[in-house]
């Protein structure tokens, strides 16, 4: 599996993060603001993350593949724990 570089991730997560959390605050701005900050955090956070997993991550990546393909690097697989796999012992045709 090829993975982009991680600095093009940072970037299309930011394309993503900057114009939603404006459009959150200057429309739930009036309504969160006489809530206090925990509160509104809470709740803007709440709906960012959940806009940014589920619809605007899926559609930038979409959007922008062929420069996240590009420069790609061949990342090591890993197991369902997140792990790297542990290297394969010799087998009989190594020379030691």
């Amino acid at each position: 599996m090829t993975r982009p570089p991680r600095y093009k991730q940072a970037v299309v997560s930011w394309l993503g993060v900057y114009p939603l959390i404006t459009l959150l605050l200057w429309l739930l701005g009036p309504v969160v603001s006489d809530l206090p900050l925990p509160l509104v955090t809470l709740v803007l956070t709440l709906v960012l993350v959940s806009l940014q997993t589920y619809a605007v991550i899926p559609l930038l990546t979409r959007l922008f593949r062929p420069w996240l393909a590009s420069g790609a690097s061949r990342a090591p697989a890993r197991g369902s724990d997140g792990a790297r796999p542990a290297a394969a012992p010799p087998g009989p045709d190594s020379a030691p």
